[in-house]
């Protein structure tokens, strides 16, 4: 649903209509209580745009003057996005931190990378135990049981787009750092994250 947007007109005539109805209270462009109304729809734009742009300010993934307030509630900044991460990186950690439901299950690291950006698959590993593995099986210590590894690409790449990122920022941005930093503060305390490229 768009935002609605009313002119400094439109404001005008609904001031006009409110108005009683007589000889006293003339409607035309060049009366005074006309140009009075004129003088007055001014600020009552300005405040409905700005009530209009409060509700882009709501939702996460649009806010802009009010992303320090989302992050400071989702206990944002920290140190996995650098010293100066681009305005589409921060939305989209608080979006991932917004809309994160917890756990600490494969598919939900597989969700919280996507919507950080990155595509990922995670390989599960289990221990060789006697039994319980079979012929073929690859040998693998106890600590294996621990172990997970995390497939992405070599390098993922961000790059600027108009509408989203401001001036200032780099055409393009790349590299898995901000995903390394995450999945490791995410994953269970007990597990080793291994990180594996393609």
């Amino acid at each position: 649903m768009p935002i609605p947007s009313f002119s400094a007109d439109d404001i005008r005539a609904v001031f006009l209509n409110l108005l009683p109805r007589g000889r006293v209270w003339p409607r035309g462009t060049s009366s005074v209580i006309s140009q009075v109304a004129g003088a007055l729809t001014a600020g009552v734009v300005r405040l409905t745009d700005r009530a209009g742009n409060l509700l882009n300010e709501t939702r996460p993934d649009t806010t802009l003057e009010l992303l320090p307030e989302w992050e400071k509630s989702l206990g944002l900044p920290d140190p996995c996005w650098g010293t100066s991460p681009t305005l589409d990186a921060r939305r989209s950690q608080v979006l991932a931190r917004f809309c994160d439901g917890g756990g600490q299950s494969v598919p939900r690291i597989i969700a919280y990378a996507a919507s950080l950006g990155y595509t990922v698959t995670v390989t599960e590993y289990t221990a060789s135990i006697a039994g319980i593995a079979r012929a073929g099986d690859n040998l693998m210590s106890a600590a294996a049981a621990h172990t997970f590894t995390v497939n992405a690409a070599l390098n993922t790449v961000r790059y600027f787009r108009a509408g989203v990122s401001t001036a200032g920022e780099p055409l393009s941005s790349f590299g898995n750092d901000t995903m390394i930093c995450e999945i490791n503060a995410m994953k269970p305390a007990h597990t080793v994250a291994v990180f594996a490229y393609t």
